[in-house]
């Protein structure tokens, strides 16, 4: 079941008060999931296609269960009553979005880089990246800030509105739990090259169109908001599939053409160095403002991408 109406009004609440920590949320439900079935059973030693498949297992358990356990949720509590069947519609539909979030912790990572210490930015931006802090400089951590605020423009805003508004809270749920999958255990590392092999095939596959959509989205807001959108679409043509990833070059080419600045390189992700090719022309040095640049992007494409996706909705609803 999809109502426009109530993602609108998800939406709008995702603008106004974000993810807050103590609040229940169905991805912290997802990750106890994961981290218990990793703990119980995935074993390194194993061989190669043992690993293979309880990698599969545990993506397809927490797919499902999630799909399942959503569609009972909501059936069950329209069925109670119809006003505590909208309040859960949209408070899973609210938690599937993650826009003041980003935008959220962009701007603290920002504050410790102009106010604190770089030990302090250091620890700030390890909450929102995968890779190894410890040695970054104010540089690279504002690179690490603007490089996870336009990928997560596309996880975390776009492909979310788009699962909404094709299937719904279930849809958007499932989707969620490929997203949960492949950041604990998608990473091109030893430990989980096998494990996670799965996880992360399927969050590639179930990005494709959500990033190219991002990509569209972010091209449109840099010219809305004035920065160099034809550095932008230069960029952006010519630096989208240069990622390691098939989908996280899309919105980082453009985000990096629009900020005039070079995104992109070796990072080291659970103490393995992963090569990553460059994105962008450093036209300028990226400095912290560029984070706050990001998080203008970030609120123009969100923007458009409910706009727009209401009223195409709005066509076959």
């Amino acid at each position: 079941m999809v109502s426009i109406n109530y993602i609108l009004v998800a939406f709008i609440l995702d603008l106004l008060i974000g993810d807050p920590h103590s609040w229940p949320h169905p991805v912290k439900m997802m990750g106890r999931y994961i981290s218990f079935f990793e703990n119980y059973f995935y074993r390194k030693e194993r061989r190669k296609k043992a690993n293979y498949f309880w990698g599969f297992l545990l993506w397809l358990t927490t797919v499902v269960g999630v799909g399942i356990s959503t569609a009972l949720l909501l059936w069950l509590s329209f069925h109670i009553h119809p006003i505590l069947g909208a309040t859960c519609y949209i408070y899973l539909s609210y938690s599937a979005l993650a826009t003041k979030s980003l935008a959220v912790e962009g701007r603290q990572v920002y504050e410790k880089l102009i106010h604190g210490t770089i030990d302090e930015a250091r620890q700030q931006v390890s909450l929102i990246v995968g890779r190894d802090t410890s040695d970054l400089s104010a540089k690279e951590i504002a690179n690490a800030t603007i490089e996870t605020i336009a990928e997560n423009t596309s996880d975390g805003v776009v492909a979310p509105l788009c699962y909404l508004f094709v299937g719904g809270p279930v849809l958007a749920m499932v989707y969620k739990a490929v997203n949960t999958l492949d950041s604990m255990v998608g990473y091109q590392t030893p430990k989980y090259q096998e494990f996670g092999y799965v996880s992360a095939k399927m969050d590639d596959l179930w990005n494709v169109i959500p990033a190219r959509i991002t990509w569209i989205l972010l091209l449109i807001a840099s010219k809305l908001l004035k920065m160099n959108a034809a550095n932008a679409w230069l960029i952006g043509r010519r630096d989208c599939r240069k990622h390691k990833s098939p989908n996280s070059g899309y919105p980082e080419s453009v985000a990096a053409g629009a900020l005039e600045i070079q995104l992109g390189g070796s990072h080291t992700y659970h103490g393995i160095e992963i090569v990553k090719p460059s994105i962008g022309e450093a036209k300028k040095e990226v400095e912290p403002r560029d984070i706050q640049r990001m998080t203008q992007l970030l609120y123009g494409a969100a923007m458009l991408a409910i706009g727009i996706f209401w009223l195409l909705a709005s066509l076959f609803y």
